[in-house]
């Protein structure tokens, strides 16, 4: 039986990207998170004990985790918690390791911009040109249609786009203040 948690907390250190030996890429960090309550006797916002969680993120996510994340940054994590005790010598101890299934800035701390990862977008199968999975997913360098939102790059000189490429003609949308 796995233990599902979400954490909201602080990454202690730059996350750390690796690869397995068969090229699987993993990405992993720290993560501290410590609870805060209002104590009305003092009127003042006090912290409680600080939670230390190891996050492992795999594949697709471990990629994206490893372009978006730095060192202080306030995120959301949600996965499978695993909880491992551990010996060395005159040391022991607990481990809480979490196995990430959803990672994300936490927006209450500030803002972020969305950009979709080119490695696996869904295609309704009407529109393939390359071969999908059932699921309509196309593997990483295969060719599709543009959608009803994009045009084809023709890399007219001076474009920074390369041609062929898939180029979105949604305007540029500014965060909206409060």
């Amino acid at each position: 039986m796995s233990d599902h948690i979400t954490i909201v907390g602080n990454i202690a250190g730059d996350p750390r990207h690796t690869q397995t030996p068969s090229g699987i890429p993993i990405t992993t960090f720290r993560v501290a998170s410590s609870p805060r309550r209002f104590d009305r006797t003092t009127e003042k916002w006090v912290d409680g004990e600080t939670s230390w969680y190891s996050v492992s993120a795999f594949r697709a996510l471990a990629l994206n985790t490893a372009a978006s994340l730095q060192r202080g940054e306030r995120v959301i994590v949600s996965g499978r918690l695993r909880i491992r005790t551990w010996d060395k010598g005159d040391r022991s101890g607990t481990t809480a390791e979490i196995d990430a299934e959803a990672i994300g800035h936490d927006l209450l701390w500030g803002t972020t911009r969305f950009e979709r990862a080119g490695a696996r977008e869904p295609v309704p199968a009407s529109t393939n040109q390359g071969s999908a999975d059932a699921e309509g997913w196309f593997a990483p360098g295969t060719q599709r249609d543009p959608g009803p939102d994009e045009a084809v790059a023709d890399n007219t000189e001076g474009s920074s786009v390369p041609a062929g490429s898939l180029v979105s003609q949604e305007p540029d949308r500014e965060p909206v203040p409060f």
